[in-house]
């Protein structure tokens, strides 16, 4: 693989996205294109991924774990565009047993336009990700400068209570989640309503369900948040009938 060093490498002026792939096909790539575009016009990068490109990527590839149950990533500078495979790690157990979520001392800005695109500025996130299993978590939780509730280190995040589901909107600092979308659809079709509210830390006691969503993941249960326990899964069973859950 040769990489040439642009602004990207020098300075994360790059994005990208991490697609889910089952049995040898990618999921939801329109929407991962989609997003892929509109993060490649906010940094004026004049590139192009199409998908027959990647189909072409990943056809080889020999029937593999990887292939079977795996994560395609798609990283685009102005001067490289690279793809990569490697396995899901994510496991039934986990689905069963639910995220533990802690917050992160790092705060979201949510005056960045960085903020709501998958870009190659990153680092919080997988520096915080890293932290997360040294404290005895899945995922941490940021709050923005506003110390209101808005996304965790890889994933959006839900509450639920009497089958009704409430969520940080998006102008409180988030990437816009494919999975995140797909929920709101999802629910719309179950007529579940969705409202949209600004919360803070002591707001999760009106709660008794969480989860959390991405690309890979899809819908992931939490078990507990801090020291909040949720024990109720109705909303996320609704959106997943007949998964893990």
């Amino acid at each position: 693989m040769h990489i040439t060093a642009d602004d990207g490498f020098y300075f994360g002026l790059g994005v990208f996205e991490t697609v889910a792939v089952e049995q040898g096909r990618p999921l939801l790539l329109t929407r991962h294109l989609k997003r892929l575009e509109e993060g490649m016009a906010f940094l004026d990068l004049h590139r192009k991924v199409d998908g027959a490109e990647i189909l072409s990527y990943l056809e080889q590839y020999p029937t593999s774990e990887e292939k079977r149950h795996g994560a395609l990533k798609i990283t685009v500078t102005e001067e490289n565009v690279l793809f990569g495979l490697r396995a899901s790690h994510y496991t039934g157990e986990q689905y069963r047993k639910g995220f533990v979520l802690q917050f992160s001392d790092i705060r979201r800005n949510e005056t960045s336009p960085f903020t709501y695109h998958k870009t190659l500025n990153y680092g919080d996130c997988i520096l915080e990700k890293r932290k997360a299993r040294s404290l005895g978590a899945d995922e941490l939780i940021f709050l923005n400068t506003r110390g209101e509730i808005c996304e965790g280190c890889t994933t959006n995040i839900f509450f639920g209570r009497e089958g009704k589901l409430t969520a940080p909107p998006l102008t409180c600092g988030m990437l816009p989640g494919v999975m995140r979308q797909l929920v709101y659809e999802k629910a719309a079709v179950r007529n579940m309503e969705i409202t949209e509210r600004i919360l803070y830390p002591q707001d999760l006691k009106d709660f008794d369900e969480c989860f959390v969503t991405n690309s890979l993941l899809g819908i992931m249960p939490v078990q507990k948040f801090g020291s909040q326990n949720f024990p109720s899964r109705d909303c996320a069973r609704r959106l997943c009938p007949g998964s893990l859950l």
